[in-house]
């Protein structure tokens, strides 16, 4: 008797953990989940834009490192008609530099994109006096802008 009663329990409890979950609790854990979503989602979605503006800085900082020992070692930056491939290649038009350091100035072999594919903008002399100038259009590739479409530019 004692053995069936034990059985019987042991049986009832089996019953107990099979039980699922109602359909009123899973209704509440995908609101939760849908609310957490709307929160969050926006706040993700930024971030690769984020991204690239801080690697577009970063990416300028080191174009500007470059260019700063092309001058010492050439005396001038290069022009405008010369480009960021100077710090690449010899420049072969006029002024052709003198100590040109062998194996160029970046590691690489072509001028680096901004984080959204386009050129960047060199200008030398610079405006407002400035003995040069890099410039990203930002997201849209054209002037101007705001937010992600903003202009991001070296002396800024």
């Amino acid at each position: 008797m004692k053995k069936r009663i034990m059985m019987l329990l042991a049986a009832k409890s089996e019953k107990r953990d099979q039980r699922g979950f109602s359909l009123i609790e899973l209704m509440i854990v995908i609101v939760i989940l849908g609310l957490l979503a709307s929160m969050l989602v926006p706040k993700i979605m930024d971030r690769p834009n984020e991204a690239r503006v801080t690697k577009c800085k970063l990416d300028m900082k080191a174009l500007e490192s470059a260019l700063k020992l092309y001058k010492l070692d050439t005396g001038r930056y290069p022009t405008t008609e010369q480009g960021l491939m100077a710090l690449i290649k010899k420049p072969e038009s006029r002024p052709v530099p003198r100590n040109y350091r062998k194996g160029g100035y970046l590691d690489s072999t072509t001028v680096p994109a901004d984080p959204w594919g386009y050129e960047y903008i060199y200008r030398s002399p610079g405006s407002n006096d400035r003995p040069y100038e890099i410039i990203s259009l930002g997201a849209d590739g054209m002037e101007g802008g705001e937010d992600y479409d903003a202009d991001i530019k070296s002396w800024e």
